[in-house]
């Protein structure tokens, strides 16, 4: 693992000094071949344990999908750069900040360390910035310091908490702080501060994950980055913070806490998912309509964690399927931005008379996102609300229930009128994007789709894994 992480920080240091266009491609090259290699090892050793890094089935599940996510990234980042007009320079550095965001999630993703989580999670702020900074205008400038100062407030609040972790530990004589040990002793930690830590840690993961009460600055940097970083954004970003938070529910999940930490989790799903409603009515702008949609999706799969048992397997199901979906939205988005040359609904619309491909993506990809059968959403939100149902959260289940129908209505207005209804004046000059440029996200689209009726069975082994280390 150490080689991989030293071969792709080289890799980015490289393209962010290079000045050549095909010693850029090479090296992006060899970045999507490692990057490969890397996933192969980690699911060829599944259970391999370090002291600082391991590979387990949570960390595989993560870094193949980003695996997944930064190559489609890469191959979208092409034609929305040569849009920009940047100079090859900007392009460069752009590249290398993607590299070394991937990395850093990597990192994060297969840390066995909980300092050492911390650490990549704040790298990965720092190398996110610089892609939300991309454009350089002052609209970017405003995102990028947003993201730089809620992250880092964020970052200080895991930091606590990791310090009340510690003394929480004080007399249960553990000396090291990897996740396999806090996970065996944590009957032995004091719960006063076992709480401390969890609320602190927690808050300062909701930041990445896109949760209430630290959400906004996911917003902003899905707007602002460009849409193939975006897409990262709105999987790998986001999935690093829900895993920092499943690992940390792992360790409580042991302890007398538990019930204490659900009412935690059930409290700031809510409210994220009636957040995701009452702005996604409102919103016009494209991208901050799917970064909304993102904000809803975390809140179900934090309920189904709350749940518990069947409900934490939904909930990482459900973390999949968003995982491969919301990303092929992303890049459509991009390709729209392209067309318009508008973000805006009210400045859009008749997508389909350019790109039959591009909206069929739209269409499907709106469907799947709300979890219409085949969708792999449908069984995972349908596990959760089943859940619900037999925990007697009748009131917590109807509120659900209706917010979401709000954000049905909501996105299928906008996404309707973009692809259907016609755009006021002359469009003789509108480009009209290939096949190829829509074909990835049809690919994920067909991906969540199988998901739904014929689910690998690899896959659910590894969830149940992951649900057996979390609940012990």
């Amino acid at each position: 693992m150490y080689i991989f992480f030293i071969t792709n920080l080289i890799i980015g240091c490289f393209l962010a000094i290079n000045r050549s266009k095909i010693i850029k491609n090479i090296l992006l090259g060899i970045f999507i071949l490692v990057n490969a290699l890397f996933t192969l090892y980690s699911i060829k050793n599944i259970g391999l344990k370090g002291t600082f890094f391991n590979s387990d089935p949570l960390s595989v599940i993560f870094t193949t999908i980003l695996f997944i996510i930064s190559t489609i990234s890469i191959f979208h980042s092409y034609p929305y750069l040569k849009w920009q007009q940047k100079k090859e320079r900007e392009h460069n550095f752009y590249f290398a900040a993607m590299v070394i965001l991937v990395t850093a999630l990597n990192a994060a993703y297969s840390a066995n360390h909980i300092a050492i989580t911390w650490v990549f999670v704040e790298i990965t702020t720092i190398s996110a910035s610089f892609l939300i900074y991309y454009r350089r205008t002052e609209l970017t400038l405003e995102a990028t310091w947003k993201y730089i100062f809620v992250c880092s407030i964020s970052v200080t609040f895991i930091f606590i908490g990791i310090l009340f972790l510690s003394i929480s530990m004080k007399n249960s004589a553990v000396s090291e702080m990897t996740y396999d040990i806090l996970m065996e002793k944590a009957q032995t930690f004091d719960p006063f501060w076992l709480k401390m830590a969890f609320i602190f840690i927690f808050t300062g993961f909701t930041a990445k994950a896109g949760l209430f009460p630290m959400y906004t600055a996911g917003i902003d940097a899905k707007d602002k980055a460009p849409s193939p970083a975006g897409a990262i954004f709105a999987s790998g970003v986001m999935n690093v913070g829900l895993c920092g938070i499943i690992r940390t529910y792992a360790i409580i999940h042991r302890t007398e806490i538990l019930s204490w930490s659900k009412t935690v989790l059930t409290i700031s799903a809510l409210i994220s998912i009636f957040i995701a409603s009452v702005y996604i009515m409102k919103v016009l702008n494209f991208k901050r309509m799917l970064a909304y949609s993102s904000v809803e999706h975390m809140g179900i799969i934090t309920l189904g964690l709350a749940m518990g048992g069947p409900g934490i397997f939904a909930a990482l199901f459900h973390s999949i399927n968003h995982s491969l979906i919301k990303p092929a939205l992303f890049y459509q988005s991009g390709i729209f931005y392209r067309v318009f040359g508008s973000k805006f609904i009210n400045e859009t619309g008749g997508f389909i008379k350019y790109s039959i491909s591009g909206s069929l993506v739209l269409l499907f990809g709106y469907l799947l996102v709300i979890a219409v059968p085949p969708s792999g959403l449908f069984i995972s939100e349908f596990i959760i609300f089943k859940e619900m149902f037999i925990q007697g959260k009748f009131l917590l289940m109807a509120a659900v229930m209706i917010l979401i129908t709000v954000i049905i209505w909501a996105l299928g207005r906008n996404i309707l009128k973009a692809t259907f209804v016609p755009i006021s004046g002359d469009d003789r000059s509108l480009e009209k994007p290939s096949f190829i440029e829509s074909f990835p996200q049809l690919c994920l689209i067909l991906c969540v789709a199988l998901m739904g009726t014929y689910p690998p069975q690899s896959i659910l082994k590894l969830l149940e894994e992951v649900v057996s280390m979390v609940i012990g």
